[in-house]
């Protein structure tokens, strides 16, 4: 079943809450907002002053303005929340879980007594092992839930990635990004194969604070009218 869409008032109130917690976070984001807001809709309010057509331009100045500054908002506000989560355990789990689209996320599938996580995402590239924590011990547990993925998927392509800011590591919040952009491989109906295989390894119950993973918080899309 699919899940219903959130109505334009629980869109709004969302929208207003990831506003009021990003403001904490980020103090400049009004005067960041509004200069953007004003600034865009001034120069098309120039322009139209100048070489005529004032009023049709005050409008598609309008709307630019408005997409201009939700993206400057959107941005500021995914940033923010990355910087919240980053150095959590379960950081990366959280952010894999909020990727649109048809993926399928098995947080901690291996792990170290220091908090090390691997977690295993499957979809169009194939499986994707995603590692955060110690790089040298999460290496070894990404080498681990390799030959565990191979002994049932030999044939699906397999992706490893270690969370950091080093040299051949991916930074927390280009994470999603990164994996979103791996080359699609696989059809649908593999993709749901390999997804049957990928449960029947199951995960495991890793020893990090209670409570759910940390996720970024993420500024509700819809049409602006």
């Amino acid at each position: 079943m699919a899940t219903p869409r959130p109505s334009r008032r629980e869109r709004v109130r969302q929208l207003a809450e990831v506003y009021r917690v990003t403001k904490q976070r980020d103090p400049k984001l009004p005067l960041l907002l509004a200069g953007t807001f004003l600034g865009v809709w001034v120069v098309f309010a120039l322009i139209g002053w100048l070489v005529g057509g004032l009023i049709f331009l005050l409008i598609l100045g309008l709307l630019v303005a408005l997409t201009a500054t939700m993206a400057i908002f959107y941005r500021r506000a995914t940033a923010a929340a990355m910087r919240e989560v980053e150095g959590q355990p379960g950081a990366a789990a959280g952010i894999l879980s909020s990727m649109r689209g048809d993926w399928q996320v098995t947080p901690a599938v291996g792990f170290t007594a220091s908090q090390d996580l691997i977690h295993r995402v499957v979809g169009r590239p194939g499986i994707v092992i995603v590692g955060e924590g110690n790089p040298n011990r999460v290496r070894g547990l990404i080498a681990q839930e390799r030959r565990r993925v191979n002994r049932v998927a030999a044939e699906v392509p397999v992706h490893e990635i270690v969370v950091g800011d080093a040299d051949g590591q991916v930074p927390l919040r280009k994470l999603q990004t990164h994996v979103m952009r791996l080359p699609r491989v696989l059809k649908p109906a593999q993709t749901s194969e390999v997804k049957k295989r990928m449960r029947a390894l199951g995960s495991a119950t890793p020893p990090i604070p209670k409570g759910p993973m940390p996720k970024p918080g993420r500024v509700p899309r819809g049409k602006i009218r």
